[in-house]
């Protein structure tokens, strides 16, 4: 998208009060192109005009124009309250050098040996299953008939294979297709059709050497004499890979070269990672205030299209989206132009297509958390909607679509398990995920009403909606859902704990919709900290401040949408500080997370209930700690480190993020592997990175060299061309650009910072390692050597590499097939132990 001044801002919003206008009066006519089941259209009524026609949007009185891309915000190391630019850091000088020191010396390790994969395996000229036929090119045939071209038809006849009607068989789900011709057509109920839809999507079952193609409700594709029709016995067709298909629309990948592997499944991974992005986001908020999804079964044309309130209008009814881009209109159309979407400041487009999730795997990521998101109050405030507005019910359901997305990408790979995107519950299931090329995938869970545990502020006491019971009940059923990493807050105060809050203008919003939901507003109190950044969200004070901050989709919500929110108290002369901290029911939900080896994330949390929450963590000697988009303070960064858990900063900029990158080399602990990663934060929460320019000397050069050898070049989709100088982080699978980037900014230190990015995946699984119980390595940690004749009594022959772990801690090394331990003699001498297992991954001797 363009950019504007801040000062145009402002005058963008009285853009919004006509094109609501306008919105409201075109709904009833918005085309059905790429339409989801159930949209707004199906159940619009009379009182979701009357919300729309509430507008224009007044800011509160004083209130400065502000920008929602303020690079002091994104490119903040704390999110979550950070004073000022040159602030007090809380380790010494002789630490930092230290820490800096000691991420350089684990630079110089041996690596592991990688190794080139190909998930989909050599198509051969028969499909073995009925998975297999995916993305590929067959004609035909029955009874030495072939399907051919007739006129505008179809027919059978007896022809070679070479004259035979081409079919691309593109995956609408895990069995089921659209036969895809080569004049763009698609076999349909009626024999042909212009356009997908259920009456051209096929499910295919193999029987002997032939295949039954059946559409919804029964009816079978048969062969009748010469010709092609539907009845209720169907017809085995045999399937011959030939030429001359059509390709199916879609988004390039542009990343040439097969991805990498390990050349064991039990050896150091090398990949990057990514621990916050929200990739079911087209679910959230009532599933209508995001525009597109990553995936449909007729795949982009149908996936990337613009809301429904958006194309009604040619994009100038998109308030939402105005508000945030300040831009006055945009172009609706998506797939195949994406004129103004997606883009770094575009929050209500879809950003993780499967197909971009794709490229940023193939450019060498390895670890991606996806988090379950919502916010009741501000799901029931946006006029626009389809699904329930609870927390959990929209959790539940966005679990429930990362399975069917699975599913889709296994279809595209061919099979049950072939896809790249694994969904996985443990970290020794992750290795072998990653080492056999593929992406593991977490699922984490950010709301701010997790297991309904809001409150009510009655007659001065917090009245909670939730017992520690039910809380226990609750995280049992989402662990059982697959969910490994947890955040206790986002942007209310709740039974759990109080919240770091959010700054400026958008702090107002949800400050209001924080007392509909709690009865109470946030609880900020003036505070001065000795590092003079250790502080919650800067309140609306006299005088006024405006520090933005990139959640800006909710506060955008509650301003256009609101109406009349109640008014906040003006808070005293900033620092600030939320008095709300860690309750009981907090406490509970910590111990909760830590019995059932979950990983618990601090962001969000005020400095109070952070500081309370990470001395319960240390209390416990519990390293199952992450903070995954620096809504963190740097107070903690240090203690995270400390305890073994690990850090992935919000991505932003790539100039921000190497700086973040400098300062946490500063904070790293010798006792424990390092690695670094980012928090993308993208799908409607999170700003992307800008560009920097093609005009700046250090820019990406295209193609450039991937990791383990892959060639990255620009990106196309559709009709469009991505170049990271000029479109910055527009979509997720700009990411291996990204990074690219991070090596030009970083300059001398581009080796030193992209091979810490390449080692975050590990450093991530050995955190999550530690939280399974098992012990750090005892050569960064002497205090927890065992004895030499100890080591041999517990390392026995025919034990998995778990087990090994559970009883003498984490290898120092692991490569190949060979684990490296350190134990002790009698007069504590230092020994290193050597583990090689065999092929399958179980003991064969010790050394």
């Amino acid at each position: 998208m363009r950019r504007t001044d801040p000062r145009s801002r402002r005058r963008v919003i009285w853009a919004a009060v006509a094109s609501g206008a306008l919105l409201v009066g075109a709904l009833q006519s918005v085309p059905s192109f790429g339409q989801r089941e159930g949209s707004l259209l199906d159940d619009y009524d009379a009182s979701k005009v009357a919300v729309l026609e509430s507008l224009p949007h007044v800011d509160p009185p004083g209130t400065p124009p502000h920008d929602h891309h303020d690079p002091a915000t994104k490119n903040a190391v704390s999110r979550a309250g950070e004073v000022g630019t040159d602030t007090q850091d809380p380790t010494t000088a002789a630490q930092r050098r230290a820490g800096a020191a000691y991420a350089a010396s684990q630079r110089r390790l041996p690596d592991p040996r990688l190794t080139k994969v190909s998930l989909t395996g050599r198509r051969t000229a028969l499909p073995r299953t009925r998975y297999a036929m995916a993305g590929g090119c067959y004609a035909l045939s029955s009874a030495g008939r072939y399907v051919t071209r007739a006129g505008s038809g179809l027919a059978l006849s007896r022809v070679r294979a070479t004259r035979a009607a081409p079919f691309y068989f593109k995956a609408t789900d895990l069995g089921s297709y659209l036969v895809y011709g080569a004049r763009r057509d698609f076999l349909s109920r009626a024999g042909l059709a212009g356009r997908p839809s259920p009456d051209a999507d096929w499910t295919v079952r193999k029987t002997g050497a032939t295949f039954t193609f059946t559409l919804r409700g029964g009816r079978s594709l048969r062969a009748d004499g010469g010709r092609l029709a539907l009845g209720a016995r169907p017809t085995g067709f045999r399937l011959e890979r030939v030429g001359g298909c059509s390709a199916y629309p879609e988004s390039g990948i542009d990343v040439v070269g097969r991805p990498h592997g390990g050349v064991t499944a039990i050896q150091e991974v090398r990949g990057y990672v990514d621990a916050h992005t929200h990739g079911m986001a087209f679910e959230f908020l009532g599933g209508e205030a995001h525009c597109g999804k990553p995936w449909d079964r007729y795949g982009a044309p149908y996936a990337l299209v613009d809301c429904a309130d958006h194309r009604a209008t040619g994009g100038n009814g998109s308030v939402l989206e105005t508000f945030l881009s300040g831009q006055p209109s945009h172009d609706p159309v998506g797939w195949p132009t994406f004129k103004d979407w997606p883009a770094p400041d575009s929050l209500t487009h879809e950003g993780t297509y499967y197909r971009w999730m794709e490229r940023s795997w193939r450019g060498g990521q390895r670890l991606f958390v996806n988090l379950l998101v919502e916010n009741n109050k501000l799901c029931e405030i946006y006029p626009l909607k389809r699904n329930s507005c609870d927390d959990m019910d929209s959790i539940r359901l966005q679990a429930r679509q990362m399975h069917k997305f699975e599913d889709y990408i296994d279809a595209q790979y061919g099979g049950p398990g072939k896809g790249f995107y694994r969904i996985v519950t443990n970290p020794f299931q992750a290795r072998k995920v990653i080492n056999s090329g593929r992406m593991a995938v977490v699922m984490g869970i950010e709301t701010s009403i997790p297991f309904g545990c809001t409150f009510k502020r009655v007659l001065g006491k917090d009245v909670p909606a939730c017992s520690a019971g039910e809380i226990d009940r609750q995280l049992d059923e989402v662990h059982r859902m697959g969910v490994r990493q947890m955040e206790l807050v986002n942007k209310f105060d709740n039974a759990l704990a109080g919240v770091a809050g959010d700054a400026g203008t958008t702090g107002v919003v949800i400050n209001s919709a924080n007392f509909l939901e709690t009865g109470s507003f946030w609880d900020m109190k003036h505070c001065e900290p000795a590092d003079g950044e250790t502080t919650d969200r800067p309140q609306l004070a006299a005088p006024q401040i405006d520090d933005q901050q990139q959640d800006a989709l909710f506060g955008a919500i509650g301003q256009l949408f609101g109406g009349a929110l109640p008014a906040v108290p003006l808070y005293g002369p900033p620092a600030h500080c939320n008095a709300r901290g860690l309750t009981t029911l907090g406490e509970k939900t910590i111990t909760g997370l830590a019995k059932r080896r979950m990983i618990f994330d601090p962001d969000h949390l005020s400095v109070k209930a952070r500081t309370s929450a990470v001395d319960q963590i240390d209390r416990m000697n519990y390293p199952g700690i992450v903070s995954s988009h620096s809504w963190s303070t740097p107070d903690t960064y240090p203690r995270i480190y400390k305890l073994g858990g690990f850090i992935t900063p919000y991505a932003g900029d790539s100039t921000g993020f190497v700086g973040k990158w400098r300062r946490h080399l500063g904070w790293a602990d010798k006792r424990y592997y390092f690695g670094f990663g980012f928090g993308a934060d993208i799908n409607g929460l999170g700003a992307q990175g800008d560009p920097r320019g093609a005009n700046v000397a250090n820019k990406v050069r295209y193609p450039f060299r991937g990791l383990n050898g892959v060639t990255v070049k620009r990106q196309t989709a559709g009709k469009r061309v991505y170049d990271i100088n000029k479109d910055g982080v527009a979509q997720y699978g700009l990411y291996p650009d990204w990074i690219e980037d991070l090596r030009k900014v970083a300059g001398r230190e581009g080796g030193a910072i992209v091979d810490d990015m390449s080692r975050g995946a590990e450093a991530y699984l050995q955190m999550w390692e530690r939280t399974q119980g098992v012990e750090a390595d005892s050569c960064r940690n002497p205090g927890l050597r065992k004895r030499v004749s100890k080591v041999k009594q517990l390392v026995r022959r025919g034990m998995t590499t778990q087990r090994v772990m559970r009883a003498v801690g984490q290898p120092y090394q692991r490569l190949g097939n060979t684990y490296r331990f350190c134990a002790k003699t009698a007069t504590k001498r230092k020994v290193v132990m050597k583990v090689t297992f065999t092929r399958g991954g179980r003991v064969q001797r010790l050394r």
